[in-house]
């Protein structure tokens, strides 16, 4: 998820570092940073902050990370909710067909981001894993590719197994 914050440090040498640092340590990765100094409260100045972040758990962890360092938390939310799903295929297929399977998904619904990984035949056999992890901006969204998945993995002989 993108996450935008309103933080309030004190105006000292490495409030700005060590308000940003916390977000690194979390496998975040910040987007943008304003460092607002004519925005002054009791003392303290403003760092706007838009960062990505992998979910609430670890939100939750840096929001108390930063009250242990005495930075104010004044605005915290979402830029945008993303929904994620996890899939597993497995059938007789190669990597170019899954990556077709994926590139006509994003054809019909708005994918803000896939990881797909597959494994390497095994022995004779020519059957295949591939793990597709997605994140959609819209249940909806979600919805209308489990929809698409399911159908194209029928056609395909492919087993289909949603939410790993």
């Amino acid at each position: 998820m993108i996450v935008n914050a309103e933080l309030f440090v004190k105006d000292l040498p490495g409030q700005l570092v060590g308000s940003l640092e916390p977000i690194s340590l979390l496998d975040g990765n910040i987007v943008e940073v304003v460092h607002n100094r004519e925005k002054i409260v009791n003392h303290r100045i403003c760092i706007n902050v838009t960062f990505e972040i992998e979910g609430q758990e670890q939100l939750c962890r840096l929001k108390d990370v930063w009250k242990s360092k005495d930075i104010i938390i004044s605005r915290l939310g979402s830029v945008y909710q993303t929904y994620s799903m996890e899939y597993m295929l497995i059938g007789d297929f190669d990597g170019k067909r899954i990556e077709d399977l994926i590139g006509e998904a994003s054809g019909i619904v708005n994918l803000d981001a896939t990881d797909i990984r597959y494994s390497s035949k095994a022995g004779n056999s020519s059957m295949r894993t591939a793990m597709v992890a997605v994140k959609t901006r819209s249940e909806e969204d979600l919805e209308m590719l489990d929809r698409f998945l399911d159908r194209k993995c029928r056609e395909s002989g492919i087993t289909y197994v949603r939410g790993v």
